[in-house]
């Protein structure tokens, strides 16, 4: 057995678990399976077995690591304040160091997600070929009905032309500009939804903000590092915060959740040394998710916002991502903006926070069991009646 490095990082958050399962209460999985390896309790078990070295890196045992949405509802709600996150992270990272990566991410996070150019010429290949994916709404397509064995699985839409492929690399405002930020654009912002992140740089200049979008900027990495894989992640770690090294950036700004947590996390889950880990806590505290910039940091006044005539008497309700409410603690702020707008009514979902099921490759390798999740999303959803459903820029909810 190996030194079981990364896991040893993290063994006084496996040694906190009082074994209480107040966690079977609120995890997305257990709550449809109903086992006691699908629970926090049950995984933080056996890791501590492994610790002891009376439990082998099993397929079984990846198996049960791998089935974690990493959503964090049951470190929320841990009396015990157990960081079972972070303790699964690490099995899969010991994982991957003894078992290897698998075929397939190995050539998606080693090949394609290592480098945000190379990622850019495999999305334009499948940008040409989307076509024979059918489309359902807005920008989701799906498999071709044929394809019966995989289920009618969705996807998101690829844009026309990439928002790296139009983007300057500074934006000036008039006048002195009042603070300068580094834009981080995000994979999703960048292949699927160039126009949100062109009109957020046009947002930000025009409150007088210089933004610079570094080209070399990559991946953030959550889906490369949550799978274990930390010899990628740091490296896409390091690349990020070289690009945005320069020290007149007062912040680092993203309009994708799960983009601004995993920037903020390198620091808790990558380092390897004492001078990486102040590197990445450095680089996190200049991090800022876009509606926290907006209310916390710029301070922009309820009467400031206007809504667009297309909106007028329209009902929003707001879904909470599981990287913004329990990875960030922003709760607050995309609601005071919500309910800031005027001829738009505000109407709180039941559950806002409850996970939408996707987490990442888990819908992948799970595909029914995140419908189960995502049905109960949808319920609460459907419930307010409202005509729209508002959250920060990403694919999850699109892609179940």
């Amino acid at each position: 057995m190996n030194e079981l490095t990364e896991l040893k990082k993290v063994e006084q958050f496996a040694d906190q678990c009082m074994k209480c399962g107040f966690c079977s209460f609120f995890c997305p999985v257990y709550q449809e399976e109903r086992t006691e390896t699908s629970v926090a309790r049950g995984k933080n078990y056996l890791v501590r077995q492994v610790l002891k070295g009376n439990q082998e890196f099993t397929p079984e045992l990846g198996e049960i690591i791998g089935k974690c949405l990493l959503c964090k509802r049951c470190v929320a709600n841990c009396p015990a304040k157990t960081q079972i996150d972070r303790v699964v992270v690490a099995a899969r990272a010991e994982m991957v160091k003894k078992k290897g990566l698998g075929f397939a991410k190995n050539f998606v996070f080693r090949k394609v997600m290592a480098n945000k150019k190379t990622m850019g010429r495999y999305a334009k290949l499948f940008q040409r070929f989307q076509w024979l994916m059918p489309k359902t709404e807005g920008k989701v397509r799906h498999l071709p009905d044929f394809i019966k064995s995989m289920g009618r699985r969705n996807f998101p839409q690829l844009a026309k032309t990439f928002l790296s492929d139009q983007v300057k690399p500074v934006y000036k405002p008039e006048g002195t500009p009042k603070m300068k930020v580094g834009y981080f654009m995000g994979c999703a912002t960048d292949f699927v939804y160039p126009e949100l992140g062109l009109k957020f740089i046009d947002f930000l200049v025009k409150q007088g903000i210089e933004v610079v979008v570094p080209e070399d900027q990559n991946c953030c990495g959550a889906a490369v590092y949550f799978s274990g894989d930390f010899e990628t992640g740091r490296m896409l770690a390091d690349k990020n915060f070289k690009a945005f090294s320069d020290p007149s950036i007062d912040y680092i700004v993203t309009a994708c959740g799960t983009c601004s947590s995993t920037l903020k996390d390198y620091q808790k889950y990558l380092p390897d040394t004492p001078d990486q880990k102040e590197r990445y806590e450095a680089f996190g505290n200049k991090v800022k998710d876009s509606t926290e910039f907006i209310i916390d940091v710029l301070k922009i006044p309820p009467e400031s916002f206007k809504l667009k005539k297309e909106f007028e008497g329209k009902t929003a309700t707001w879904h909470d991502p599981c990287h913004l409410i329990r990875y960030q603690n922003i709760k607050d702020q995309p609601r005071a903006i919500l309910k800031a707008l005027k001829g738009l009514t505000y109407v709180e979902m039941p559950n806002a926070d409850l996970c939408c099921g996707m987490g990442g490759s888990f819908s992948v390798y799970h595909y029914d069991l995140t419908k189960k999740i995502a049905k109960k999303k949808m319920d609460g959803i459907k419930s307010t009646n409202a005509d729209i459903v508002v959250t920060v820029e990403r694919t999850s909810m699109q892609a179940c």
